[in-house]
């Protein structure tokens, strides 16, 4: 499932912007604001020479206030650089929280589904996983790696600029076996705990729904009787295709050093790592966490697990 950030690529248009008005503000106060105050200085001198002459002449002239005001138009910033001074640090603070603390992210589909619905407006921490460098994505500092359980957003392998997000199933190492709707990981087969069926919100449609714990992380998924376990047509060729053996019931894959194996908990709605593949380390976008904001539905503020 694609994640869509808020005004497409904004991490770029932010970096675009801070860097313009960054470069305006420093000629400004470095160059810009040297040159008026030099102006100002040399018009305030001329008219104190001529206020001077005309009181030495006799003439008396109404000044009050106009030498300050003389002073004040010429030192006064133009428009464009009055607005640039006063967006920078705005954009900085914005870039910077974004970049290596908090994005803001929209799901636009329902592969996620029940965890994360349609419209719900997601926070991602940003260096949970290692601080990386803005726009580029490369790690620079490691911290934590992703767990099994964990609700990661990416870059989609088959498209780096698209961010997806799914549950993290497989770690690097892990072999992962789906066989008839159920996951087996390591050898050990993950528990399930029948609930209530799901009635969605988009197709009116009942699905069974399931508690899955997943090495400790208990969360909800839903399966689709009427669809098959995967498509095998729509298995695209990936990067270490080799490690993965497909049947008819399932599949096994042994999850290659610094990847990851990524599953939607809408199980049989969802094109995850069965069909395209592992996630580098090096797509890694963030952890989500916490949903901010859904407009159709205020209930849904809260921690996501």
């Amino acid at each position: 499932m694609s994640l869509q950030v808020i005004l497409g690529n904004f991490a770029l248009i932010l970096f675009v912007l801070m860097v313009i008005t960054g470069v305006i503000w420093c000629l400004d106060v470095f160059y810009l604001a040297k040159q008026r105050r030099a102006a100002a200085d040399r018009a305030l001198a001329e008219y104190d020479a001529r206020t001077a002459k005309a009181t030495a002449d006799g003439i008396k002239l109404d000044n009050q206030g106009k030498r300050a005001e003389l002073e004040a138009g010429i030192l006064r910033q133009p428009t464009w650089i009055e607005y640039s001074g006063s967006f920078f640090p705005v954009i900085a603070l914005v870039f910077f929280l974004r970049s290596f603390l908090y994005e803001p992210f929209k799901i636009p589909s329902s592969s996620m589904v029940p965890t994360l619905l349609v419209g719900d407006l997601i926070l991602v921490n940003k260096f949970t996983y290692g601080i990386r460098l803005p726009v580029i994505n490369k790690k620079i500092v490691q911290i934590n790696d992703p767990q099994r359980g964990d609700v990661m957003v990416f870059k989609y392998p088959m498209d780096m600029s698209q961010d997806y997000i799914k549950r993290v199933i497989g770690v690097p190492g892990d072999k992962i076996t789906y066989e008839n709707k159920r996951l087996t990981v390591n050898g050990v087969e993950v528990k399930y705990a029948p609930l209530e069926d799901y009635l969605g919100d988009e197709r009116m449609v009942y699905n069974k729904q399931f508690e899955e714990n997943l090495s400790g992380v208990s969360h909800r998924i839903l399966n689709d009787e009427g669809k098959p376990t995967y498509t095998r047509e729509s298995v695209f060729p990936f990067p270490h295709s080799e490690n993965c053996q497909y049947r008819y019931e399932g599949f096994t894959c042994v999850v290659p050093a610094g990847n990851y194996f990524m599953m939607g908990d809408n199980r049989d709605n969802s094109l995850d790592s069965r069909y395209w593949g592992f996630v580098p380390d090096k797509n890694i976008v963030g952890k989500a966490f916490f949903v901010w904001m859904n407009l159709g539905n205020l209930r849904r503020i809260g921690s996501i697990r």
